[in-house]
């Protein structure tokens, strides 16, 4: 391995981060960091003195292109825009572990697209990466003062975010478990049991799939949206259990292939949040 690849390496589970964050998209922000390598591997690595920052620019201004080329696509979006689920199980591997710490919930990913392009990226670059002003207005292309009213504008339109309770995995386990188990057995009582009562359900399909168009409000219509899928479902279905943007998630197989990603956003101990993401083009990444 030669030294810009070395350089690399350490770098790119940072830059996935980022681009991830910025985008919503694993497919897209893998692309985006192995164009920047190939940027890298065609510079003269000692003219640049700060490898990282120089890395971090480039993702992040092509992050912003592409959102700025996708805007009028993201409008006209059928149904409800969901993030493409992250998954992450491997814990031996230094940068899954590191991703996994640092990937954002759906919940919040869904806040940071009420953001403009630019203010995304100064928001992810002082709040997720601790830059410096200065720094940020060189990646940016603004004045660090401009920055700083961009970073407290966009702050303050984020709000007060509140993550997942913290579950240990055996927890989460046993939660997605009992969810599973009581749609599967159209056990309604134990279903309402596990969601707020003012829980939301969320599917993306894109419009290339059956789901919801429209969000499903309260854990009695949930509970009956679900019952009413298992009353129609014929399919030979199997799931698998995981981690998805560091929350509880169940992955739905049908005859072998990957049909469905699913997620619960738990607070008080209660399921608040379901984000299914069904869109097939959204789940050509998981195995």
């Amino acid at each position: 391995m030669n030294e810009t690849e070395q350089l690399f390496m350490v770098h790119r589970p940072l830059l996935f981060s980022l681009a991830y964050r910025m985008l919503g998209s694993v497919q897209d922000a893998e692309d985006i960091v192995q164009e920047a390598y190939l940027t890298l591997s065609e510079t003269t690595t000692e003219h640049v003195l700060n490898p990282k920052a120089y890395l971090c620019k480039m993702v992040t201004n092509r992050c912003i292109d592409l959102l700025k080329s996708a805007k009028k696509q993201r409008e006209s979006y059928t149904g409800p825009w969901l993030p493409e689920p992250l998954l992450i199980d491997d814990k031996e591997d230094p940068a899954q572990n590191y991703i996994m710490k640092e990937s954002l919930s759906t919940a919040y990913l869904l806040l940071l697209e009420q953001l403009s392009e630019t203010e995304r990226a100064v928001f992810l670059l002082r709040e997720a990466l601790q830059y410096d002003y200065d720094a940020i207005a060189d990646v940016v292309g603004k004045s660090s003062t401009n920055c700083r009213q961009i970073y407290h504008r966009a702050k303050k339109a984020v709000g007060n975010h509140r993550r997942s309770d913290p579950l240990t995995p055996a927890k989460a386990h046993a939660l997605s478990e009992q969810f599973v188990s009581a749609i599967i057995t159209g056990n309604v009582s134990k279903l309402l049991s596990l969601l707020a009562v003012d829980a939301t359900l969320l599917s993306d399909g894109g419009g290339k799939t059956k789901a919801a168009l429209f969000p499903i409000l309260g854990a009695e219509r949930i509970s009956r949206f679900y019952m009413g899928i298992l009353a129609k479902t014929t399919e030979d279905f199997s799931f698998e259990y995981t981690t998805v943007n560091g929350d509880p998630g169940i992955v739905l197989y049908i005859e072998s292939q990957v049909y469905g990603v699913l997620s619960l956003h738990v607070q008080d101990d209660l399921i608040k949040k379901i984000y299914w993401v069904a869109n097939p083009d959204k789940l050509s990444h998981i195995s």
